[in-house]
């Protein structure tokens, strides 16, 4: 094994809170890790820490020499004044260079030039990275390579250098939360990229499907101490529980022998002597361990929620457009009690405006929307999270009330409410700038909750939160007696929570599906099989088998190995024409792409149509 990554002996503070100590791990070539620790234990940090953007506080970190790095980060590092072509082409690779070349001269049509650079990239073999860019470009999609990067909204910036970060072909990959402010469709995308590629990855992600697909160790920083899984996130679940409950065990054991020691220890006090020494060195050990706290502190959602009557949220023929953009049009629906709807659809489909419809803040085109009387919203918004970063913890909660009522008729300070959303005495009158991204989002969760709703709107509530947090969350909308509408990418939390989906089409249509969401997928992944059509259509006969009668060729044999005889040569010649028009220079920007992915499958389709001849004319 090769060692792209040793991290020894590392500790950094931020402020006067003490991230991280002295923790130590090495990440091995053709490795896929993930980084798994709670909000505010320093995740980002230590991935800053890893890049090279800081530098530890004592400790060292040895990068190999000649590999190269990339690092996708929760805020993108951009430049606002480039376009988006020069920004994503701002590597020093040759091929790259050669590839933004070219890239400008098919936007401007200079012919000339588009021969020539037609000829230096197939002299370096960067066809393929041109097709490999060309797909991450369009699936990304990132297709205005003219916008100017400041005025990209910040879904559009996390896309662009998403695609940077893989275009630039690293060695080593470092992803910050890569599955946030993307479409569904993307990730899947990203998953199955990640999977086949050999490239070398670090990652901090909270989707639970992503990281069981791709990564096969996990790296869990917890309480300053590193623990190490040698399997996907299914096999992490299972031996860190075992972990725990052996910790739990030891911890119990220890303070039993405790007691046994502490009377030893008053009732024996000439036995301090030297002679006795190792036993009270052995106590103090002893006590140390049995003092450990449980390392399963976790979120408390258990608020009360309003009462809910017969009457919810019914929706009439509702319709709403930005010209000339049609989100919605003419849907009609009436909720039942303690419903739990999951909505998806592309950015930009209408998702965020119908929440927004639903509680008020936009009024519809056409159309009515009649609320409950007892209804009592509660609206987790993607852009919600409006603190004063010079206000106190316990002041963004005491404002909207002293205390708060849990089920069965207990009632919190506001102090022992954030508690239990893990933020202890010494946090609570931190002042919030100080906290991390997950846990500024728990504190808005905790606002939201605390205010006893009886329907819950989540809008993509799963960003920046940790995975234990969002198991708690999980439980918590599970058991919730109201009802739940949510837009969220993760799968995983969708598959968990929504008993039927709202999908949104992006052109005004909401269809709905009564299933999951990988019900869903798997539902389009059979129709596009269905309806997927084959570029070249040759008839080939199944291998026969060893055992099977090789010695002669049947008829039908004979008329297969006769029309690849035909066939083999043409689609050599059209695969010649193909590669002399991609570099003619006379293509424009889509139709070269599309001409490049044609040779791909067109090289495939032969490999398999020689491969079949060579067997059947050694028979014949």
């Amino acid at each position: 094994m090769v060692p792209y990554l040793q991290v020894e002996e590392v500790s950094k503070r931020y402020g006067d809170r003490l991230l991280f100590e002295n923790i130590s791990f090495t990440i091995n070539k053709d490795d896929k890790v993930a980084l798994i620790a709670k909000n505010g234990a320093g995740k980002t940090s230590l991935l800053d820490l890893i890049a090279g953007k800081e530098s530890p506080e004592s400790g060292k970190i040895t990068r190999t020499n000649d590999i190269k790095f990339g690092y996708f980060e929760q805020i993108p590092d951009l430049d606002p004044a480039k376009t988006v072509l020069n920004e994503i082409f701002s590597g020093e690779d040759d091929r790259i260079q050669i590839i933004r070349e070219f890239e400008n001269a098919l936007k401007h049509h200079r012919q000339e030039d588009i021969a020539r650079l037609s000829v230096k990239i197939d002299q370096l073999g960067a066809w393929d990275v041109e097709v490999e860019i060309r797909q991450i470009l369009t699936q990304l999609k990132i297709n205005n390579l003219d916008a100017i990067v400041g005025e990209l909204s910040g879904g559009q910036k996390k896309r662009l250098a998403l695609a940077k970060a893989l275009i630039g072909q690293p060695d080593f990959l470092i992803l910050d939360e890569p599955t946030n402010h993307l479409d569904l469709d993307m990730i899947e995308w990203l998953e199955k990229y990640l999977e086949k590629s050999r490239i070398t990855v670090l990652m901090v992600t909270h989707d639970r499907y992503f990281l069981d697909r791709i990564c096969k160790e996990i790296i869990e920083l917890e309480d300053n101490v590193i623990y190490r899984y040698r399997g996907n996130y299914s096999y992490y679940l299972e031996k860190r529980d075992e972990r725990i409950q052996s910790q739990q065990a030891s911890v119990a054991k220890a303070q039993n022998l405790l007691k046994t020691e502490i009377d030893w220890i008053r009732r024996m006090p000439k036995a301090r002597s030297t002679k006795a020494k190792y036993r009270v060195d052995a106590f103090d050990q002893l006590q140390d361990q049995a003092r450990q706290k449980s390392n399963e502190k976790a979120v408390s959602f258990d608020m009360k929620s309003a009462r809910l009557g017969k009457k919810i949220l019914e929706i009439h023929g509702v319709s709403k457009s930005y010209p000339p953009v049609n989100l919605i049009e003419n849907f009609s629906y009436s909720f039942s009690r303690f419903e739990k709807v999951g909505i998806i659809g592309d950015n930009g489909s209408g998702k965020s405006t119908f929440l927004n419809l639903i509680t008020g803040l936009v009024k519809p085109d056409a159309g009515e929307i009649e609320t409950g009387q007892t209804i009592k919203f509660g609206y987790y918004r993607q852009d919600g999270i409006q603190f004063d970063a010079k206000e106190k913890v316990i002041d963004a909660v005491t404002k909207i009330a002293e205390d708060v009522q849990l089920e069965g008729g207990v009632r919190l300070s506001a102090s022992q409410l954030l508690t239990r959303f893990l933020f202890p005495p010494s946090v609570q009158y931190d002042f919030i700038e100080k906290l991390s991204g997950g846990e500024k989002r728990r504190l808005y969760l905790c606002t939201i909750l605390m205010q006893n709703p009886n329907f819950l709107i989540l809008d993509e509530p799963t960003n920046d939160l940790d995975i234990m947090t969002l198991n708690v969350l999980e439980d918590y909308l599970e058991n919730f007696d109201g009802c739940v509408i949510i837009v969220s990418h993760d799968r995983f939390f969708m598959d968990k929570i929504a008993d039927h989906l709202f999908v949104f089409d992006g052109k005004g249509l909401i269809t709905d599906f009564p299933g999951n969401y990988t019900q869903y997928r798997n539902m389009i992944e059979e129709e596009a099989s269905d309806r997927k059509p084959e570029l070249i259509k040759v008839t080939v006969e199944t291998p026969r088998t060893k055992n099977a009668d090789n010695s002669k060729l049947t008829y039908k044999e004979k008329r297969e190995l006769e029309q690849l005889e035909g066939e083999i040569p043409r689609l050599e010649n059209k695969k010649k024409e193909m590669e002399e028009l991609l570099n003619s220079g006379t293509l424009d920007h889509d139709s070269l792409f599309r001409k490049s992915q044609e040779i791909v499958l067109l090289s495939e389709q032969l490999e398999v149509l020689e491969t079949r001849w060579l067997e059947l004319s050694e028979r014949g």
